[in-house]
């Protein structure tokens, strides 16, 4: 079949002068209308059908042509058999996109109506091409900011960019020193990272987009000119066209997107630089998110070191151990607290302080750094408790807080086989000494609260520690911590002598381990309050388990039960 049908040099005046029966609306339709004959023979065409149709001249009459997709469209339905064209024919006349519809005739003849759709074919393309690149951002958001991560960050950007922008895409980001990482992704290779040193002056508005400045248009940017790190190794082809975006973030750019199609690719449009500059605004709010939780992790596991308990262990013979249980699983700090200063010199004493401030959380983990600054800082003085907890007290009614806590110090010193103890409460519950023959006593110290009243008072006492025997200090988490059968029992201070006296010769680290596995295991997965816990031991070397009070020089009943300062 010839691709375009020629038709009959005929006056075209009336159709119906050539035997085809048709009503009289089809000359005055808007659009371009045709008639053929049932010999294939153009019958008829209106004034907007003659403007539209190519023409030539044959034998001194204009001829005009049908195009090859309406001559066949009228072969299959005037040959075919019935039913072999359903519904409208489209084709391109004059690059326009046109609808055909046959209105056929009893004689055998076919009207052929054509209806322009080129503007609504590319009013639909418009609107899909706009969904898709929706749908594009959507999920280009949904992907970046599920993850705080800045490399694995980098790597979704170029990937989802080479995958719907272009060919291959290159991530920069800000300089670190004098080098620059560099993020690249090809359609359907892995992504590849590399820090290399170079010069953004070298890629026609690189340096500018890396500073927040507006993108250049592509047209502006020279394919031929860029220096070899910016292509992507294995890319294939010349690049034919670039684009180079900046990557906004806040407050500071995020750095600069480039964007590479090769020659035998179409070039960038105006609509797809638009496109690009909407998405690289969303990969620069997640990486710049990103990078803005990276700063924030590292600042906060810095703070957090200082506001962490310390490791204990032993020091010129004393043991000691201790452990810590936020109230929330995902808490690392809270309200109660220890500390542990060893002295310089075998011959000064070591200072362990427990305390617990009032709440819970980060405002309460707050005050408590603060204690332990102060505390920190009244080292020098730490001889003399009353003067520690004094200035201490001063201290905390100056700051904004309003919270008031409680502790307890415990200055150790070792001599010969035996551990001196002087402790002095502030508020807080007395420590527990656990004898060898699992007797459990309480040190009879008491004290003032601090950084609730202009004016403290606190009566200190010394006990000894024989070898085996241990000092426990604890904060109300333990002992208030509800659970049992019913969830609504505190373990109680009954409960934690029972457990203690069980603990009876057992190492510093064994006491504070027994002690919390009891009280969580009484808890259950109940909610519970922060509970710490500190011993101080003497080691038993030398002695048999259950030996008495006294072995290896203990002192006797009076010793035992300390005495005031």
């Amino acid at each position: 079949m010839p691709p375009l049908v020629c038709a009959s040099p005929t006056s075209f005046a009336d159709p119906r002068d050539a035997g085809v029966n048709v009503g009289a609306t089809w000359g005055d339709a808007p659009y371009p209308v045709l008639v053929i004959d049932r010999n294939g023979g153009l019958a008829g065409l209106n004034a907007a059908a003659r403007r539209l149709l190519p023409h030539g001249n044959g034998d001194g009459a204009p001829q005009h042509l049908l195009p090859s997709w309406l001559s066949a469209a009228h072969r299959r339905l005037t040959e075919g058999p019935a039913g072999a064209l359903t519904g409208p024919l489209a084709g391109e006349i004059d690059e326009r996109r046109y609808e055909a519809h046959a209105t056929p005739s009893e004689d055998g003849g076919v009207v052929w109506w054509l209806i322009d759709d080129t503007d609504r074919r590319v009013a639909e393309s418009a609107l899909h091409s706009s969904q898709e690149r929706v749908a594009v951002l959507s999920a280009v958001s949904s992907r970046l900011l599920s993850t705080l991560n800045v490399p694995r960050c980098a790597e979704a950007t170029v990937g989802m960019a080479a995958e719907h922008l272009a060919e291959a895409a290159v991530l920069v980001l800000p300089p670190q020193g004098r080098r620059h990482i560099l993020t690249y992704a090809q359609r359907g290779r892995p992504v590849q990272r590399a820090l290399r040193r170079i010069d953004p002056r070298a890629v026609h508005g690189l340096a500018e987009a890396l500073q927040g400045f507006p993108p250049v248009p592509a047209r502006w940017i020279d394919p031929d000119g860029l220096p070899d790190w910016v292509v992507p190794d294995g890319f294939e082809g010349p690049v034919g066209s670039v684009i180079v975006t900046p990557l906004p973030g806040h407050g500071v750019p995020a750095g600069a997107l480039i964007l590479l199609r090769s020659g035998t690719e179409r070039v960038f449009t105006e609509g797809e630089e638009v496109f690009a500059r909407l998405f690289a605004a969303r990969a620069g709010a997640a990486l710049s998110a990103a990078r803005l939780y990276t700063e924030q992790t590292a600042i906060t596991a810095t703070l957090m070191r200082e506001l962490l308990p310390p490791a204990l262990h032993t020091v010129d013979g004393v043991e000691y151990a201790g452990q810590y249980r936020p109230a929330g699983d995902e808490e690392r700090v809270g309200g109660d607290f220890y500390d542990f200063h060893p002295g310089a010199e075998a011959s000064q004493e070591t200072l362990v302080v427990l305390g617990d401030v009032a709440g819970k959380g980060l405002d309460a983990a707050v005050l408590t750094g603060k204690i332990r600054n102060t505390l920190h800082a009244l080292l020098p003085l730490a001889g003399n408790h009353d003067e520690v907890l004094k200035l201490l007290n001063g201290a905390l009614l100056t700051t904004q807080h309003t919270r008031f806590a409680t502790l307890v110090l415990a200055s150790v010193r070792r001599r010969d086989d035996r551990v001196h103890v002087r402790l002095t409460s502030a508020g807080h519950l007395p420590p527990l000494i656990v004898r060898r023959d699992g007797s459990v006593e309480e040190a009879p110290t008491r004290g003032t609260l601090v950084g609730a009243l202009p004016e403290i008072s606190s009566v200190g006492v010394e006990v000894v520690l024989g070898p085996g025997e241990t000092c426990l200090l604890y904060t109300d988490g333990i002992t208030e911590a509800r659970g049992g059968p019913l969830g609504d029992e505190m373990f109680g201070e009954r409960r934690l002598r029972r457990t203690l006296a069980e603990c009876a010769g057992l190492p510093a680290e064994a006491v504070v381990e027994r002690v919390q596995m009891i009280a969580a295991q009484w808890i259950g997965t109940g909610r519970h309050d922060d509970m710490a816990t500190v011993a101080v031991s003497a080691p038993a070397k030398g002695i048999p388990a259950g030996a008495p009070a006294g072995a290896a020089g203990h002192g006797g009943a009076g010793e035992r039960g300390g005495r005031r300062r």
